[in-house]
């Protein structure tokens, strides 16, 4: 949570999530929960997420695919997935949200990468 609160320059930022580390060998995967100033639908979110570079959203309740560590393993992109309305909110201002990432790509090696060429921009 520190590092979170430090990348995104908010000291103070209310923030809890849960990594989850099982046996894979390369992907993490996180349960977030997000407050924001007002209310967001999961709708809203699913579509701001689409359109973020890096983000693949994997939310197909249908057929019951979701983020899992397995297929995030060897992908540049951060899988996200299970967006849904926290319950305990009442006011509509919090989500659930799960997802998955190659820790190699998206969490260290492709980071860097992407950190210098905006950098050198």
């Amino acid at each position: 949570m520190a590092e979170h609160r430090k990348i995104l320059g908010q000291p103070d930022l209310r923030i809890s999530f849960t990594c989850i580390r099982v046996p894979v060998l390369r992907a993490h995967s996180m349960a977030l929960t997000v407050e924001f100033d007002r209310p967001v639908s999961p709708e809203a979110a699913r579509e701001i997420l689409q359109a973020a570079p890096g983000v693949r959203v994997v939310d197909d309740r249908a057929e019951n695919r979701f983020p899992m560590p397995l297929e995030a393993s060897g992908e540049e992109d951060v899988l996200v997935g299970r967006i849904r309305s926290d319950l305990s909110d009442p006011e509509g201002r919090t989500l659930a949200l799960f997802l998955s990432g190659d820790q190699l790509l998206r969490g260290a090696a492709l980071n860097a990468v992407l950190i210098a060429e905006r950098l050198w921009r």
